[in-house]
């Protein structure tokens, strides 16, 4: 970039953070491009997964919640990071143009992107420990901040989502495409991609638990003491006003928001979209608990056990995969922000 802007250090630092992102099945559906002035943001369509996501939309939550990590890695070295979201209509894939400016970071952003490197997708069964209701008022300002709803999923609301969780979960079993793709994306040891063995735990069979993705190779034990018959697990919705592009993407900006800082509290996070991939039931969830709006995310929250070993950070691409710099012939990123 020019002089007077974030150096290449800077740059490859929050990009490096950025990258930390949950996608769907750790796919990392994106593309960074740096350019004299502007850091831009692209979607990588070829890895979007057919079967789980035809529509696109965990792509772009994914790519949300990158683009909200480069926000927070930028504000805590020192840079406010100005969004163009969607800015040159003729290039879909172009997400996100980001212009900078100086500015001291706040205790929050320091603490955001501190979490940045320990959150954790923990499939796990909670402890008996109850969530306290500040918390998650804290998250839901915080998921307000980015233009989204969280809604706590409580009494009649949350037997609907279980049952939308266990009707997906069932559609899936008889899926064959699905099957086949989830056990390609999942079971991995060396891959810099997917789900790794080491971070998924057997299916939980044990009644009232919520089904999850049979993940291939699963390796994790759950601690011991965590009991699913006193399982003090939150569910709550991240849903919006529309369904467009520009909602669903700022819908993984929420999401990054919310899981940053249920990390920043200590509690053991999980997203759930399976829900959400399958039109019937996305409907169901969205009349009977999100109130009429457009439900894009849900998240599994609550306390680890005590004696709960850490869990090993999933794997990333290398940055120098996802991160380019674009030719001084070919700012095409640039000019498409110079359109807007």
């Amino acid at each position: 970039m020019e002089h007077g802007l974030p150096d290449d250090f800077t740059v490859r630092t929050a990009v490096g953070m950025a990258i930390r992102a949950p996608s769907i099945h750790n796919s990392q559906p994106w593309r960074w491009n740096v350019g004299n002035r502007t850091l831009h943001l692209f979607a990588d369509p070829s890895r979007q997964l057919p079967q789980t996501d035809p529509d696109g939309r965990d792509l772009l939550i994914g790519c949300g919640a990158a683009l909200h990590h480069a926000r927070i890695g930028f504000a805590a070295l020192g840079w406010q990071a100005d969004v163009h979201r969607l800015p040159d209509p003729a290039e879909p894939d172009h997400l996100a143009s980001i212009e900078f400016h100086r500015r001291q970071p706040t205790a929050t952003e320091v603490a955001l992107a501190a979490a940045i490197p320990r959150r954790r997708t923990d499939r796990r069964r909670h402890s008996s420990w109850e969530v306290p209701r500040t918390y998650l008022e804290s998250m839901a300002q915080a998921v307000a901040d980015e233009g989204v709803v969280l809604r706590v999923a409580e009494d009649a609301q949350r037997y609907y989502l279980a049952t939308a969780i266990e009707e997906a979960s069932r559609q899936h079993r008889e899926d064959p495409a699905y099957r086949v793709e989830l056990a390609a994306w999942s079971g991995r040891h060396a891959a810099p991609d997917g789900v790794p063995s080491w971070n998924t735990p057997a299916m939980d069979t044990s009644p009232g638990t919520l089904p999850a993705r049979p993940f291939s190779d699963p390796k994790l034990p759950e601690a011991s003491g965590a009991t699913s018959d006193k399982d003090e697990t939150v569910l709550v919705v991240l849903s919006t006003a529309s369904d467009d592009r520009m909602s669903r993407l700022r819908a993984g900006e929420a999401t990054s928001a919310a899981l940053l800082t249920a990390t920043r509290f200590g509690l053991a996070t999980c997203p759930l979209t399976e829900p959400l991939e399958l039109p019937d039931v996305r409907r169901t969830v969205e009349e009977k608990v999100a109130s009429g709006t457009f439900p894009q995310m849900i998240l599994r929250l609550g306390w680890a056990p005590a004696n709960a070993d850490p869990l090993p950070a999933t794997p990333r691409r290398d940055l120098e995969d996802v991160l380019t710099t674009l030719d001084a012939t070919d700012l095409s990123g640039e000019r498409g922000y110079q359109q807007r």
